[in-house]
């Protein structure tokens, strides 16, 4: 049972063993979410992109634009790998390419990421920290939002871990779906696994049975959880400590 995160090192570090283990059972379109407040993507996608960095340059990374791919070409110094924006005319799938990282990709990208992925065919594409909910804050319409859903429904996370008030919904490939939730000792506890990830009135309905509110679903309450604890200054205080590293 692999345990919640006790720093962000250690997410990144599941992050990578999960989405290795992801394109090792022919997964080629796969998504990472770490959803820490305060997270900067640069370091982050840096730490992540090294433990691929031995596919030399059959590895293509890119970022949104051409000005956040040239921040990382001048931050990271000389790469075995391209670094492009994704709508620079060198952006074009070479051949001989075999795993594919788009950074931060947001709303405004998602038809020319589609594109490059269509370019891609069956070879890996890994979307780190996507910011493709933003789509009604920026005004696209009906059909973007209808581009953007079909386009997302093809990834399937390798991991994720959001921290809310008391609790995290967290996955990593293969488990399922997990919510833990704080106990009155600031322990957290596995209460939850699920085949969908938990959000809106899913996510609402696994509290209110934590809460005693409505009577347990034992199709998804998980009889051993109590078994299953990580304090919860392992989780939210070194990360906490490891975010204000990286803010200055």
């Amino acid at each position: 049972m692999t345990q919640l995160p006790d720093s962000l090192d250690h997410a990144i570090a599941q992050a990578i063993e999960a989405t290795k283990a992801a394109i090792a059972d022919g997964r080629t379109r796969i998504q990472i979410e770490l959803l820490f407040p305060e997270v900067k993507v640069m370091p982050l996608a840096q730490q992540f992109i090294a433990a691929f960095a031995d596919m030399d340059d059959t590895l293509r990374v890119f970022f949104p634009d051409p000005g956040a791919a040239a921040l990382a070409r001048r931050d990271w110094g000389e790469t075995p790998y391209a670094i492009r924006g994704i709508g620079e005319l060198k952006a074009q799938i070479q051949p001989n390419e075999q795993l594919f990282l788009f950074i931060e990709p947001s709303s405004v990208e998602v038809q020319q990421v589609e594109q490059l992925c269509q370019e891609a065919g069956d070879r890996p594409v890994v979307m780190l920290m996507p910011r493709m909910d933003d789509v009604m804050t920026i005004g696209i319409g009906y059909a973007a939002r209808q581009l953007r859903e079909r386009f997302l429904n093809q990834f399937e996370a390798s991991y994720y871990i959001r921290p809310l008030d008391k609790v995290a919904v967290f996955r990593t490939y293969p488990s399922l779906w997990q919510v833990w939730i704080e106990d009155d000792q600031g322990d957290y506890q596995l209460f939850s696994e699920e085949t969908q990830k938990p959000v809106g009135d899913a996510l609402e309905q696994i509290l209110l049975r934590a809460s005693g509110s409505t009577p347990a679903d034992p199709s998804t309450a998980n009889p051993s959880a109590a078994k299953l604890t990580v304090p919860s200054r392992g989780l939210l205080g070194n990360l906490k400590q490891f975010l204000r590293a990286l803010s200055q």
